[in-house]
């Protein structure tokens, strides 16, 4: 994959945010029929863009490739979504936004990260470092709860990557796979 750059979101991204939204989720054919049952679910309302919580993965196209959102919650940050487009699932994407709340996290001396982990995502939510911290229960079941814990200042958080300095969710570009 060519050049990845994350930035703020903001009210422009709003109707590719939304798609991205609907098609991640409805990927899962695991998933699909309960989401289809309740539509409802399915609308990104774009809170976290409005609020500045929001990351966007652009391709040097300009195309959102995928998006994070967090919420700080005492000394813990929460993912509270990530969604990659389903042509862009796999190519190292998700990580990057994941890699992106971490140094986050950190500049805000953040203690960890946390998210809760859809059945289909857990396997992806490990491979980035994630370890399990009990389980949740959802709208649609219970779920892995998950977290990173946080590392200080200059430490990779994520196995194979280097941590960087900049303002929260100030844009960054990067090529997945590569040591960053």
């Amino acid at each position: 994959m060519d050049l990845v750059t994350i930035r703020p979101a903001g009210p422009g991204d709003l109707g590719a945010l939304r798609e991205v939204y609907r098609l991640a989720s409805l990927s899962n054919a695991g998933d699909r029929a309960a989401l289809l049952a309740e539509p409802e679910v399915l609308l990104f309302d774009g809170q976290g863009v409005a609020e500045g919580r929001t990351g966007v993965a652009v391709a040097a196209d300009g195309a959102v490739l995928g998006f994070v959102t967090s919420l700080l919650v005492g000394d813990a940050m929460e993912l509270e979504d990530l969604f990659v487009h389903p042509r862009s699932m796999r190519r190292g994407v998700g990580r990057l936004l994941v890699e992106d709340v971490v140094e986050t996290a950190g500049r805000q001396g953040v203690h960890h990260l946390l998210v809760t982990a859809n059945p289909h995502a857990t396997a992806f939510y490990e491979a980035v470092g994630f370890v399990p911290d009990g389980v949740a229960q959802t709208r649609f079941g219970p779920a892995a709860r998950m977290r990173i814990d946080v590392p200080g200042r200059g430490r990779p958080a994520i196995p194979g990557t280097a941590t960087t300095t900049g303002s929260p969710r100030a844009a960054r570009s990067r090529t997945p796979g590569e040591d960053h």
